[in-house]
């Protein structure tokens, strides 16, 4: 059965014979014109470019054994229950990079509000091993330097900052 009532694409209600899936996960839309666009959406998302679900398992796995040694940001981890953390993790970054999988956690602020004395020294270490994790798993420089400017997009969230022009 699909994973969903409502189309995607237009959020009508679905025709159950009209579907595909992806990743094991099967979705319906309304008409063939919504499954073709989903189709495309999804293929040209970084989320497919970095190979989907099996590419964020791997990144996430090797980032944070980055970041679990890094004596500027582990500390922040102590009390972390690591196995959740790192499920989190993957199933927001499949959301922002265009997994269909919509992301159904804390927006950024909340995920980060009781962290004490974060700053920007915090936020460019984890981008770096972010961006080196990349790297050594042959991410196209290109979609390296998108994923960068998702994750800068994000700093003031995470550090709890007004947004610009606020």
């Amino acid at each position: 059965a699909p994973v969903n009532k409502t189309c995607p694409i237009k959020g009508n209600p679905v025709n159950e014979k009209c579907t595909t899936t992806y990743e094991g996960r099967t979705y319906a839309f309304c008409t063939g014109a919504c499954r073709k666009a989903f189709i495309e959406k999804t293929n040209a998302s970084i989320y497919h470019q970095l190979g989907g679900q099996a590419a964020i398992d791997a990144a996430v796995e090797s980032f944070y054994k980055k970041v679990l040694a890094d004596e500027r940001i582990k500390h922040f981890f102590e009390d972390i229950n690591m196995i959740a953390q790192k499920r989190k993790q993957k199933a927001f970054l499949s959301a922002a990079f265009g997994s269909p999988v919509k992301w159904e956690g804390k927006d950024m602020r909340k995920a980060h509000e009781n962290l004490p004395n974060l700053n920007d020294t915090h936020f460019n270490a984890v981008a770096e091993h972010l961006q080196k994790t990349l790297e050594e798993l042959n991410v196209k420089k290109e979609l390296i330097t998108q994923i960068m400017a998702i994750a800068e997009s994000t700093r003031n969230d995470v550090l709890n900052r007004k947004p610009a022009g606020k």
